[in-house]
């Protein structure tokens, strides 16, 4: 993944960073994922910010091995319930915060098992850095598509063993995740994506070798594609080349689609920053749950 790739998730960020006292903080408060934000987006939009209450839902930490390797991911579900569908939920470059486990939440409210795994982990910890250009070369470059993959996969299979039922499966993810849902949705056996503002072409690296585009033969899930106008990390007419590939993919990229929002910026959906923006938030959360539901991940 280039640097272009990544500083998209940089776009939105409020003014001002993190101290070195900061990031201590962090280690200090982190007892979970889904606590505190990334020292990179401090200080947070309080005013926009939705908090989302745990009541009537079981959240926290589950684990589950991959290759000797104990992945964390942050569960929300209806608490008591069982058979539940499922959302792969999947993070921007700051690794599972508040605004993820949120989002979780949101989706158990829904009625869902949403998952959100920390796909980091064996890289570093995104919440710590407070620099653009350490977080990129130290964390997230080293990230290979291929352990997403595992990692994503070995999710559905907790899932599949602890209350969800797996046929009816679905993903969404934002910005560094919304590119992964298109890749995952290639990859997985999700019915059905939901991508908010994730790159669609890049070039071809050793940890990215493939981009949303490279893959639309291969789409095994319909995905609606949610975006900005106004995204000048993803440019219009990049929409429109993946738009053509998808009419010549697979069946299931034929009947994906997008919907993009005039005026909005990259990260309109993450309330705690600067670039959110409520209307269209609001309406492409609607749209994703409409989706999942008319695809079979309900």
């Amino acid at each position: 993944m280039t640097h272009d790739d990544m500083k998209q998730d940089f776009d939105a960020l409020l003014p001002g960073s993190s101290t070195e006292a900061g990031a201590s903080r962090r280690t200090a408060l982190k007892v979970a994922l889904g606590v505190g934000y990334a020292a990179s987006v401090m200080p947070i939009a309080a005013q926009t910010a939705i908090s989302t209450p745990a009541d009537g839902l079981t959240v926290g930490d589950v684990h589950f091995d991959v290759n000797g390797f104990q992945v964390t991911a942050y569960r929300a579900a209806p608490a008591g319930k069982k058979n539940l569908p499922v959302v792969l939920v999947i993070s921007e470059i700051f690794g599972v915060h508040d605004y993820i486990a949120d989002t979780c939440r949101r989706f158990a409210k829904a009625g869902y098992m949403a998952i959100a795994p920390d796909l980091f982990a064996r890289q570093g910890d995104p919440m710590m850095y407070g620099e653009m250009a350490k977080l990129i070369s130290e964390v997230v470059s080293k990230v290979p598509d291929a352990q997403v993959m595992g990692d994503l996969d070995a999710a559905v299979k907790w899932a599949g063993a602890n209350g969800g039922d797996v046929a009816k499966l679905g993903i969404t993810g934002f910005c560094w995740g919304g590119r992964i849902t298109w890749l995952y949705s290639a990859h997985g056996p999700v019915k059905a994506g939901v991508a908010w503002y994730g790159r669609l072409l890049g070039d071809a690296t050793a940890t990215s070798p493939k981009h949303p585009i490279d893959v639309v033969g291969q789409l095994k899930a319909p995905v609606l594609g949610l975006y900005g106008e106004k995204d000048s990390g993803i440019p219009l007419d990049t929409v429109d080349k993946m738009k053509a590939a998808l009419q010549k993919g697979s069946a299931a990229a034929q009947k994906s689609e997008f919907v993009i929002y005039p005026d909005a910026p990259h990260a309109f959906h993450a309330d705690y920053r600067p670039s959110y923006r409520k209307e269209a938030a609001e309406d492409g959360w609607k749209r994703a749950l409409a989706w999942f539901r008319s695809h079979g991940v309900a």
